[in-house]
């Protein structure tokens, strides 16, 4: 679906995989789980766009829930993947982690865990190959991201942020709608590796002219970055992060 001109958004609420498009072509903001493909070229279509015109994969971090179809597209179609070095072994996966999941309410993570499964979330190809970022850097890809440290949530995250589209990329540095507990809203996101990071890494885009704020689970925001964060740092202090 289109949530802007030239900004695009496949999945749902549960995973979300979104795509920047400029005249040079099409920049993909985390690959999801890899039963999306089918939904992702559907997505090009409608765009008027081909494979042929995606330059690169651009990964939040390197969980097996935003990955998806990042090697399918890297290894058939010749398409880079990129990731914070930080995240590199995790997203060729040769690094296991096991973060707190916090609070959980039984329908909520049902739907979840239905969601992925029947789409590939059990079936994911770890990349064999990433290009490997340093956090801080304008990239020469399409909508010309600027790559944020995020650390938190994993040592590697990162946002991007695309002037272009008035958007920064979040992946699990927060989320818009939790999906262990099904609360909406903005707040720290779950499966978090350092909560207390992960939220003092938010004044690292509270700054962003930016109007979406979009996350890699929960629906996405456009009500400013600034006030975002504001939302989560309350819940994170009802919480005691």
């Amino acid at each position: 679906m289109q949530l802007a001109p030239n900004l695009h958004r496949i999945g749902s609420d549960h995973v979300n995989v979104y795509l920047v498009a400029d005249d040079t072509g099409v920049t993909v903001i985390d690959a999801g789980i890899s039963g999306l493909w089918q939904e992702f070229l559907a997505e090009l279509l409608a765009m008027k766009r081909t494979l042929d015109e995606v330059r690169a994969v651009l990964l939040t971090h390197g969980d097996t829930d935003h990955i998806g179809f990042a090697e399918r597209l890297r290894r058939d179609h010749g398409v880079p993947v990129y990731v914070h070095r930080g995240d590199a072994a995790r997203a060729r996966g040769e690094e296991k982690t096991s973060p707190s999941w916090g609070e959980v309410k039984v329908v909520p993570l049902l739907r979840f865990l239905t969601y992925a499964g029947l789409r590939g979330g059990l079936r994911t190809r770890h990349l064999t190959e990433v290009r490997e970022l340093e956090g801080g850097e304008e990239l020469d890809l399409p909508g010309r991201p600027r790559v944020v440290p995020m650390p938190g949530h994993s040592p590697g995250s990162v946002a991007y942020y695309v002037p272009a589209v008035e958007a920064v990329f979040v992946g699990d540095a927060l989320t818009t709608k939790n999906v262990l507990t099904g609360v909406p809203g903005p707040q720290p996101a779950p499966f978090t590796d350092d909560p207390a990071l992960a939220i003092e890494s938010l004044r690292n885009i509270e700054g962003l002219d930016a109007v979406w704020v979009l996350p890699g689970h929960g629906p996405p925001w456009s009500g400013g970055v600034a006030e975002a964060v504001r939302r989560i740092r309350e819940v994170a202090a009802a919480q005691g992060t």
